[in-house]
């Protein structure tokens, strides 16, 4: 069996404005930081063999915090693993989005990623995983909207719609080639007053 640990990166500044960040580059800020070290603290617990990330800075921090408290390096950086490509509406809050294109604006093309083509992407880079890691433990440090659409995807009747916190784990087991959700958005590992379940 495959186990994959899916990572959802701390919280930035962008986060808590409500900012979309898609792949613009935006690093961690220092609650998000300590999120990340209190997610390490919690995975030291447990065993893993493979830590991998996605480029962007919010995810590569985090992944390297973890990285430090496992004494694991991160074996590579993918961009594969990076957010969902926002288009023009990156950098904007809902309220800008609605002011500049109307309340239908996701209707309209701005430019954005579709969820078919972040699955697509994702899709491939877990097939990769499974075929050079068969049998390890891999934490995978990626973003809300990649970790989501990949869950749909892979197990449609069970995700029709998924929230991710930050530094929340979701954990995947691959069996035989079917895939398991044996833990979902995870953050017990933060203060109370953060944790989404």
């Amino acid at each position: 069996m495959t186990t994959i640990g899916l990572v959802r990166h701390g919280i930035t500044e962008w986060n808590l404005l409500g900012i979309a960040q898609g792949s613009s580059d935006i690093a961690l800020n220092e609650t998000g930081r300590q999120q990340a070290v209190a997610l390490a603290e919690r995975l030291a617990l447990e065993s893993w063999d493979i830590i991998v990330s996605s480029d962007l800075a919010r995810a590569k921090e985090t992944a390297q915090i973890i990285s430090d408290r496992l004494n694991l390096p991160i074996s590579f950086l993918d961009p594969r693993l990076r957010e969902m490509n926002g288009g023009k509406i990156e950098g904007t809050t809902e309220e800008e989005r609605l002011e500049k294109w109307g309340q239908n604006w996701r209707a309209l093309d701005l430019g954005m990623e579709s969820s078919e083509e972040v699955a697509a992407r994702a899709s491939k880079f877990l097939e990769e995983i499974l075929q050079s890691h068969k049998g390890k433990r891999v934490l995978i440090v990626s973003h809300g909207g990649l970790i989501g659409i990949t869950l749909k995807s892979l197990l449609p009747e069970r995700f029709t719609k998924t929230h991710m916190g930050n530094t929340s784990i979701t954990i995947l087991e691959n069996l035989e080639n079917r895939w398991d959700c044996t833990l979902y958005n995870c953050t017990k590992h933060l203060p109370v007053s953060s944790q989404t379940n």
